[in-house]
């Protein structure tokens, strides 16, 4: 039961007056609440009601702010998670939560202000995929606070991106997106010898990087033309699981890359984790080291710079590249990319090649048809 009063004050002769709601929560404590208006204070008092019958209310005075709820499900992430993900989610706190949201409580927060939040954040010119990933995580960090009764529900939870979001996306474009495959083989025959291997199984195995530094040569099947993904290595480089249960996947390889690790096994430095790619000390090769003193070096001594002179694509785009390999040439469907690539789901494969699948000859064929049905009526 709640009631709901009028209170009313002087301030320098000026006489001010605010609504107060007055109820007890669900583990019977007394507490008070102030609006400017009736209106305001009724409509709170019905849904604060029903929170408090469903055991989930979470009184504004006793909630804790979104940075703090966010620092409570880090540590919770810490145990649980691989130290880049918790050192991603804690560089977004920092960079795109703390400063638009940080320090409003939890019970104050409402699906108008998550959309408000993330056109705060597109306005300060976050882009597309990054404000993506902070709003998928504010949705994770309400819910793993609802479960432990900190918010009475998660506001997020129903937010979505626009259209914007759509556009962005856009198919994926062979030598705007990734390489071509003249740029591809230009590429093999400027690696140095001891690089070629690697650019080559980047190539043609659609590997991530992660994967790629993390590969040992117990997972790798000459004899039969196989690589045997099982583990990655991340930013830190530890060795750990793969990104998620479709990332550990077998993938057929073509001779060009059975001859080209067959020659470099007998010259990779030798290390304790045995590794296929490692650095000159037979460690896992830094990210950083692999773009700065190789990749972006190869693209730019091939001629492929932007109008700024840098290099013209992400390592990643290998990945797009040989996508569209398996696509193209395999004549594989679309489950089979799915599995070899490791993408976490189907939805993913058709989101990025789905328009690799078509096939232009036949659609050409295909509108003639229609052309022709309305012609000869």
């Amino acid at each position: 039961m709640a009631t709901i009063r009028k209170r009313v004050w002087k301030i320098g002769g000026v006489e001010r007056s605010a609504w107060i709601v007055d109820y007890r929560d669900q583990g019977g404590v007394r507490r008070l609440k102030t609006f400017n208006t009736k209106r305001e204070a009724e409509a709170w008092s019905v849904t604060a009601l029903h929170e408090v019958r469903q055991g989930t209310h979470s009184p504004h005075s006793t909630s804790i702010t979104v940075s703090e709820a966010w620092e409570l499900w880090l540590r919770h992430c810490e145990a649980n998670l691989e130290r880049s993900t918790v050192e991603q989610r804690r560089y977004q706190l920092n960079l795109h939560v703390r400063p638009f949201i940080g320090s409003e409580k939890l019970a104050t927060l409402t699906a108008p202000r998550i959309h408000q939040l993330v056109d705060q954040l597109r306005e300060a010119g976050r882009s597309v995929a990054m404000r993506r990933k902070v709003l998928v995580n504010v949705g994770v960090m309400l819910g793993f606070c609802q479960g432990r009764g900190l918010v009475a529900q998660n506001v997020a939870r129903g937010v979505k991106l626009g259209n914007e979001d759509r556009e962005a996306q856009g198919p994926l474009r062979e030598g705007v997106d990734f390489p071509t495959r003249a740029e591809l083989k230009t590429l093999i025959d400027a690696a140095s010898d001891h690089r070629r291997p690697f650019l080559i199984t980047a190539v043609f195995a659609g590997m991530r990087a992660s994967e790629l530094r993390g590969l040992q040569w117990q997972d790798v099947d000459l004899a039969k033309g196989m690589i045997h993904v099982r583990r990655r290595a991340d930013f830190w480089g530890t060795i750990g699981n793969t990104k998620s249960r479709m990332g550990k996947r077998d993938i057929p390889l073509p001779p060009i890359v059975t001859n080209a690790l067959r020659s470099w096994r007998p010259v990779c430095p030798a290390g304790d984790l045995d590794l296929v790619f490692p650095n000159g000390a037979g460690k896992v090769q830094t990210q950083s080291n692999i773009l700065s003193r190789f990749w972006d070096p190869l693209q730019v001594s091939c001629g492929l710079v932007g109008e700024d002179g840098t290099a013209r694509y992400r390592f990643h785009a290998l990945r797009h590249a040989c996508a569209s390999l398996f696509i193209k040439y395999l004549d594989w469907q679309p489950k089979r990319v799915q599995t070899v690539l490791g993408h976490a789901s189907i939805t993913m494969t058709f989101d990025r090649y789905g328009h690799l699948f078509a096939d232009p000859e036949s659609d050409r064929e295909a509108m003639q048809r229609i052309e022709s049905a309305i012609t000869a009526a």
